[in-house]
């Protein structure tokens, strides 16, 4: 009964706040990914993209204007990693901050001596256990200037990894995955990259994958729907694991 009222729910979602045909066409236009997608699946992420965007409260400030375009584009962006895993996987959090740029979160962190430290660190994107993604406009907007690097993604990878606790590069698995392959791939690509950016040799992925595993799995994801022919080239069994994971083969 659950499931016929979920799907009732769904279907009268998508029919009275149907995705306009010019918009999706925009945000085609816009997201390479999501181009790439057979027929099928570009109307399935259209489907959770107009879900997304009747459940989620995009909030712009600080100037930030959203037209209805900027706003599909972002919910398809969103919805691409959860294309095979349903919309269902983004619950317990409500709102997408959305800042014109860059941005610069004052933190206190407390040292190993007890010293307490300001910090102030320009972010482009940011993800909280039970709270909002926060995300810059103009990174957004940028995701076709920097290759493999899209900052929705990442920040919507790190959502997923934290649906069994903190960031740390270890979502929840499917049941037919093996816990044990996932930290053996995972933890073998990332001390080669380390070794290789010691040797001074240019790295495949964004070095920022290696300030901690949680970046890794986050970056990589990035990697997987932007450059997939290319983290598979360079990173075969990580790609087979996020393909697992995300249940995708864009390549």
């Amino acid at each position: 009964m659950f499931d016929k009222i979920r799907n009732w729910r769904v279907r009268r979602t998508v029919a009275r706040h149907p995705i306009a045909e010019p918009l999706w066409r925009d945000a085609l236009r816009r997201c390479a990914p999501a181009r790439r997608l057979g027929a099928s699946d570009q109307a399935s992420l259209r489907v959770l993209a107009t879900l997304f965007l009747d459940r989620k409260s995009l909030e712009p400030v600080q100037g930030v204007q959203l037209d209805d375009a900027d706003r599909v584009l972002l919910a398809a962006h969103a919805c691409l990693p959860i294309l095979k895993l349903g919309l269902d996987w983004y619950d317990g959090w409500h709102s997408v901050i959305v800042y014109p740029d860059a941005f610069i979160p004052r933190r206190t962190q407390t040292d190993a001596a007890g010293v307490v430290h300001q910090t102030r660190n320009v972010l482009a994107g940011e993800a909280w256990g039970r709270g909002p993604v926060i995300l810059s406009w103009a990174d957004v907007l940028n995701v076709r200037k920097k290759p493999g690097h899209n900052v929705v993604i990442h920040e919507m990878a790190h959502k997923l990894d934290m649906l069994n606790g903190d960031a740390n590069g270890f979502p929840p698995l499917h049941r037919r995955m093996d816990r044990r392959v996932w930290t053996e791939v995972f933890s073998s690509a990332w001390d080669r990259l380390h070794e290789a950016r010691r040797d001074g040799e240019d790295l495949p992925i964004d070095p920022y994958a290696l300030e901690n595993p949680a970046e890794f799995f986050a970056v990589t994801s990035e990697h997987f729907f932007e450059e997939p022919a290319r983290l598979r080239e360079h990173l075969p069994d990580v790609y087979r694991q996020l393909a697992l994971f995300y249940r995708q083969h864009p390549f």
